[in-house]
């Protein structure tokens, strides 16, 4: 495994490997790394003849009174996880080498960016986006996995792809869960014993809708009702949404009549955790 810190590097190392027609797969990761990252990095393996991760901490994401400087940040753990995983290069570039001095240009989705998670966290799609496409600019990814609990920004990174013609194919993988049912998240660090507990209304809001869904509701109103009802009683868990929207557009559905994203979000104490779940009437 080959640990890369400058651009420059790792594109010399892509040069190389294009000219002898390997494919590469890149999982994009921000670090404090999990068992969902880890089953990314094994569907790029299956796809692909060089996996490549990279772990980069991203400000431009983060709001000014977000979590950016506490983040989790062990480079050394997650190099020997992809080790064990058989990852053949990390690219754990630095913040000055990403955004020169001064810089001033930006990658903006516009309409999506400001759905679900966009609209309460105000430019935080703006920095995904712009580092997404630095990502694809400096590694040529063939293609790049990412994690279905992140499907707002799934959606937003492949509008981006086909409206700027990037040759990157976008490969998703199911949400990872605890045994308990809670999606697993570098931010579940954040969590003491007794949020940990309450953490759980996430996924168990997303069922009540989805239940109900299931014996034949269709109206998204009675829907996230459901789903808003397991945040009662709940002292230290505050919602920030609870949506049905559509998974290609993000915009918010009135009735289900095709696929459609229930999408949920939450404070539990002071750690934000978001969570979804896949409702198809065709199935």
């Amino acid at each position: 495994m080959r640990l890369i810190k400058t651009i420059d590097e790792m594109r010399e190392l892509r040069k190389a490997t294009r000219k002898s027609g390997q494919r590469l797969g890149l999982v994009p990761t921000m670090g404090a790394l999990h068992e969902g990252h880890l089953s990314l990095v094994r569907a790029a393996r299956e796809k692909s003849d060089i996996v490549a991760v990279s772990i980069f901490v991203n400000p431009t994401q983060f709001g000014p009174n977000e979590d950016f400087a506490k983040y989790p940040r062990n480079l050394e753990n997650d190099s020997k996880m992809l080790e064990r995983d058989q990852v053949d290069v990390i690219f754990a570039p630095s913040v000055d080498d990403m955004y020169p001095a001064d810089a001033v240009t930006w990658v903006t989705v516009e309409g999506m960016s400001d759905r679900l998670c966009g609209r309460s966290r105000p430019g935080h799609f703006r920095g995904v986006t712009t580092v997404v496409a630095k990502l694809f600019h400096i590694i040529e990814p063939d293609v790049a996995f990412f994690g279905q609990k992140d499907a707002a920004q799934i959606t937003i990174i492949r509008r981006m792809v086909r409206d700027l013609n990037m040759p990157v194919e976008i490969g998703v993988g199911a949400i990872v869960r605890e045994s308990d049912g809670l999606a697993l998240s570098s931010r579940n660090a954040y969590l003491d014993p007794q949020e940990r507990k309450s953490a759980l209304v996430l996924h168990r809001s997303l069922q009540s809708a989805a239940q109900l869904f299931q014996r034949g509701e269709r109206n998204s109103e009675s829907l996230i009702a459901a789903g808003k009802q397991e945040f009662a009683n709940l002292p230290n868990a505050r919602l920030d949404y609870f949506e049905i929207v559509d998974p290609n557009s993000l915009e918010p559905l009135a009735t289900i009549s095709n696929r459609a994203l229930i999408a949920v979000a939450a404070f539990i104490g002071n750690t934000r955790l978001i969570d979804n779940v896949i409702v198809d009437p065709g199935r």
